[in-house]
Formats: C-alpha cells, structure tokens, sequence
C-alpha cells in the first residue's frame, strides 16, 4: 500500500508498510489532538500512534475523518493494556479500540507491555486470533526486551511486525535492534526526541547549526537513517511540521557516531514501577 502525500519513506517488515514518521499522540485529546492531527496530515503524515490507556482514541478517529484523508491512505497503530492479555480480555479490548476509532480495522495492534503474571503462550495466540478476525491487518509488541521479543515470535503462528520501545541517542538499544533486524521486525521508536531532552545537547546543536537544521530535525534524521520509525509527539503546528521535513538533508557516518555516541547508562526515561527487568 502507498500512502498518498506522504514526505517521509515507509519500510516493509514482515508484509507491512510503515510510514518512517508518525505522529505519536500521548497525552494529547480534544481540542489539542484535533489541531495537531490537522497539522500533521497538512503536512503528509501518514501513520498515527494510540492506545487505551490514552484515553484519546475516540478523539483520534474522529479528527481522523475530519482530516480528509482516505481510511485507506493512512497507518492506524492502537494497544492492548498489560492487564488486558488473558485472550477474552485482548479480543474485547481490541473491539472497543475499534468502535472508539469508528473504524473496522487498524492497521496494527500491539501488545503495549508484557505482563509476567498473563503467560505470553495465552496472550500471542490471541494476538493471532485478533488477525485472523480481520480486527487489524498486523500485529507486534511494545516495550518487549530482546529475548521475549525472540519468545513472542517462536509462539506466533503470523508475523509480527514492529516492536515499539523508546528509544533516542541517550538510551543504547544496539541489541534490540539486531533481533528486530534479525527477524524482518520494524522497531518503532517513542521518546525519539528523549521528551525534549535532548533538544538543547550541545553535540547536536553543533551538527543542526552546521546543516541548518533544529536539534530536532537532526536527531529525527538519525532515526531515518537507521531504518527505524519514530513517532514524535507534538503538539505545535510548525513543530509537528519540522519533524516531517528530514529527507533533504544527510548525516555522515561521523556525525551519526557521535550522535550515537551520546548514549548513558541511566539514558532511560520511560522505566514505570510494574517493570521489574529490562533483561
């Protein structure tokens, strides 16, 4: 599928097409959300991020088609909580997503954490099942570390397709990216932008200033580069529109280092309390 008007590439993981940018809606709704889905889609986003836990998706769907844009012409990603894995609980949920999104599919359901108490053998099955009932035409994960990810994909009996995890120059996430890269699987990155942070790091204003571009744009690119998809949250038109506009321009392998190079033992931002290990 080709998504019209879009001004960023799309990757192909395991039969998917993933616009590379999209817009992430976390702790955005009403009036705010309907002004940024205008922003973005004026701007050629093509891939939008939910979830439950949001509280927003019936605010998303509805300035989805106040968008103009074709249900067709655009990714749809929502969740499933991590207290909702039990398979009755995961198909319900995906159904209420649905009639929330006011449409009869997403384009990919994500398990948005595991949950160590609800047995990944139960919880993948019925993952499967919500595809084979057509409630989304691709399934993944979310915040799952390597080895599980490797687990999640032996006890699929379709593709996943992305693993979604946060993930910016403070955070090293060189080995997840190998086993997505391993297996055909999009990594998806939340927190592109490390919540800001990092928009004012010295080494990255130093390479903005030289291409002419914000710290944010430069650090997008690098994401680009490395054939991940970012989904940036954003609230601020001209913003939202900065972070789309990364094609017309280059890192070099030094500067990507550098970038890289930023990375922290403590560079996690996201670690909440119900995480016990990140191994």
């Amino acid at each position: 599928m080709t998504y019209d008007g879009q001004t960023v590439p799309s990757i192909i993981a395991n039969g998917a097409e993933i616009p590379q940018i999209g817009l992430g809606t976390w702790k955005l709704d009403g009036e705010v959300l309907h002004a940024a889905v205008q922003a973005a889609a004026e701007a050629g986003y093509r891939h939008f991020d939910t979830a439950p836990r949001y509280e927003n998706e019936a605010a998303l769907g509805q300035a989805l088609k106040d968008s103009g844009l074709d249900r067709d012409g655009y990714f749809l990603t929502t969740k499933v909580w991590f207290t909702d894995l039990e398979p009755a609980a995961l198909i319900a949920s995906a159904e209420a997503s649905l009639r929330r999104l006011g449409t009869d599919r997403v384009d990919l359901l994500l398990i948005h954490w595991p949950n160590p108490e609800i047995a990944l053998e139960a919880t993948i099955p019925a993952l499967c099942e919500a595809r084979r009932r057509g409630l989304t035409r691709h399934i993944g994960v979310s915040n799952f570390p390597p080895r599980l990810l490797e687990k999640a994909i032996a006890l699929a009996d379709a593709p996943l397709v992305a693993d979604q995890c946060e993930y910016h120059p403070r955070l090293d996430q060189g080995e997840l990216l190998g086993t997505c890269r391993k297996n055909g699987v999009a990594f998806v990155s939340y927190g592109p932008l490390g919540s800001g942070t990092l928009l004012a790091d010295p080494v990255i204003g130093r390479i903005a200033e030289a291409k002419e571009r914000t710290p944010g744009q430069v650090i997008l690119r690098w994401h680009l580069q490395q054939g991940v998809v970012a989904i940036p949250r954003s609230s601020n038109p001209g913003r939202i529109a900065q972070n789309i506009q990364i094609t017309d321009f280059s890192l070099s392998d030094s500067e990507m280092a550098e970038i890289s190079g930023l990375a922290a033992a403590d560079g996690r931002i996201f670690n909440p309390g119900w995480v016990k290990s990140w191994n």
